[in-house]
């Protein structure tokens, strides 16, 4: 009862205050306590970036998975929790947790969306009117796609309609009891939303927190190519890039190598902008996978500029958040170039494959040292050096949990593997325990049925 009444808590404060924006709007904090009811309210609640995207997005696939492990001393000094969460076992959990953090920008949303009904549109309030709708629906299709990605199966077109997708909670009315969506159901509000979000949306954002037609087609790309339907992955991210393609050059003197901070802080690759929550994973107590590490060359500046001494070891320090502890984890140009190059080289367009791929990689490479342009024979052999980047590019993201589970269903065969004072624990390709366990008490809250593990 106690943490029901945390939630419920949680969820009437963020209907019922106003709490202010980010100092990036220029807006003054309003402590009073009343009902959201304008569009200026509406715009407020949406760029209360402290809910909306600042340590919010799961960190439960990215603690699961393969960028990282933990010394033993570590692995010791964690509760039964973290040590269950490291080596894939089932057990329980509550509140605060990735489901609740998550939850709380659709609540947002949802109360977004259904005030906003009641609000005629006119020529006076037009663009403030679309940017509230297009926001709520991205928002919502956002953090439904994070909490799929993590919650349930792989998308199998053959097994979509039965397998156990989220609860799709579209009402901000908490009495209404979630039931899960079927992972077909799932993915397919998640792109009708954002589709439907394109159509509000500006091209670009006044600022990386506010959503954009932008950020709208690379969510379309990331979902589409969760479920491996790669022409239309395609599609989205060349639209995206159409809108926003530029790369950081990691020589520039804007990028301090030696830092344990090395970007700035909405660098220009950024679409848009959301960290990770921080409860299953920090950079702190985890250690970058040895093998991972190994495979970037001297030469390549993501070995610098990513990567930490720690311990005999290495940590990573590479955000884009420009934090050492908080994890960035939204949508960015790099993301994109690694995506489309994919997609060319799944469709057998080898050349422009690799053109994507060397446009990237060439502004990673350190200037004292001449770049030699990645080369492929055939498709397969570019595909399989695209990925092997796209590893190194997106660790600790909040991406690599969702790239094993849909390759694995391409026979990748990724087995996972956890070194426990010699105890080998691995997780085998396809298992059920690639949808992780919903807390214990939303199940026992809502009866909804728990993943098996």
């Amino acid at each position: 009862m106690k943490n029901k009444k945390w939630l419920l808590f949680i969820l009437l404060i963020s209907a019922t205050v106003i709490i202010s924006c980010k100092k990036y709007l220029d807006k003054q904090s309003d402590n009073s306590f009343v009902v959201p009811g304008t569009l200026t309210d509406l715009q407020a609640l949406l760029d209360d970036a402290d809910v909306m995207n600042e340590f919010a997005t799961p960190s439960f696939g990215e603690a699961s998975c393969d960028n990282y492990f933990e010394p033993i001393d570590i692995y010791n000094s964690g509760d039964d929790g973290s040590k269950a969460t490291y080596t894939w076992q089932p057990h329980d959990y509550i509140a605060p947790n990735d489901w609740s953090s998550a939850y709380l920008p659709v609540y947002n949303s949802n109360y977004c969306l259904e005030t906003l009904a009641s609000i005629p549109m006119n020529s006076a309030n037009e663009i403030t009117w679309e940017n509230v709708k297009g926001s709520a629906l991205f928002f919502r299709a956002y953090y439904f796609g994070q909490l799929a990605w993590i919650h349930a199966k792989a998308y199998d077109k053959s097994t979509a309609g039965k397998d156990l997708g989220i609860a799709l909670r579209l009402t901000s009315d908490f009495n209404v009891t979630s039931t899960r969506a079927t992972v077909e159901e799932t993915y397919q509000k998640i792109v009708a939303d954002t589709k439907e979000s394109v159509m509000y949306l500006p091209e670009l954002p006044e600022h990386p927190y506010r959503p954009s037609k932008a950020a709208a087609y690379g969510l379309l790309a990331r979902t589409y190519l969760s479920m491996r339907q790669y022409d239309s992955a395609f599609k989205y991210t060349d639209l995206c890039l159409g809108l926003q393609n530029a790369l950081l050059n990691y020589n520039d003197a804007s990028i301090n190598v030696a830092s344990n901070v090395p970007f700035q802080r909405f660098n220009k690759e950024i679409i848009f902008y959301t960290s990770m929550n921080g409860l299953n994973i920090t950079p702190l107590y985890s250690r970058a996978d040895t093998t991972l590490y190994d495979s970037y060359s001297d030469s390549d500046l993501r070995k610098q500029i990513f990567f930490r001494p720690s311990t005999g070891y290495r940590r990573f320090k590479g955000s884009y958040s420009a934090s050492g502890s908080n994890l960035f984890s939204g949508i960015a140009t790099d993301e994109m170039y690694l995506t489309r190059a994919e997609c060319y080289a799944r469709a057998g367009e080898v050349a422009n494959a690799l053109a994507d791929l060397n446009t990237l990689i060439s502004n990673r490479w350190n200037n004292a040292y001449p770049y030699m342009d990645i080369t492929a024979s055939n498709a397969k052999e570019a595909l399989e050096k695209i990925l092997t980047e796209r590893r190194k590019e997106l660790l600790y993201r909040g991406i690599r949990w969702m790239d094993i589970k849909r390759l694995n269903k391409e026979d990748y065969n990724i087995v996972l593997m956890r070194n426990i004072n010699g105890n080998i624990i691995t997780l085998p390709p396809n298992d059920n325990r690639y949808a992780l366990p919903l807390p214990s008490d939303i199940i026992q809250q809502t009866g909804m049925q728990q993943n098996p593990q």
